[in-house]
């Protein structure tokens, strides 16, 4: 019950766990394909990648998953701007 303290508009997204499920099968199916990794890093560097990837897909996507701004009215720290990326 610890996601009624979050705001409404994201009770609904957080109570069910299948976007957490989905990025570890999509975690699993992808180290799957490879199967035997060099080293640690190696993995590292796929697993990251997918993280990644999947950040910038909720951040992009038109339904965000939920957004800095709304979720900063829970947050005990203070807010964190990133710096642009140079092109």
């Amino acid at each position: 019950l610890a996601y009624m303290h979050f705001p409404a508009a994201h009770r609904a997204k957080l109570h069910s766990t299948n976007p957490i499920e989905r990025l570890n099968g999509e975690i699993k199916r992808r180290t799957d394909v490879v199967g035997i990794f060099r080293n640690d890093a190696a993995i590292t560097r796929l697993i990251g990648a997918i993280l990644l990837e999947q950040s910038d897909e909720w951040a992009t996507q038109r339904a965000r998953y939920m957004t800095l701004e709304t979720i900063g009215a829970v947050s005990d720290t203070a807010p964190v701007s990133l710096p642009a990326l140079a092109s």
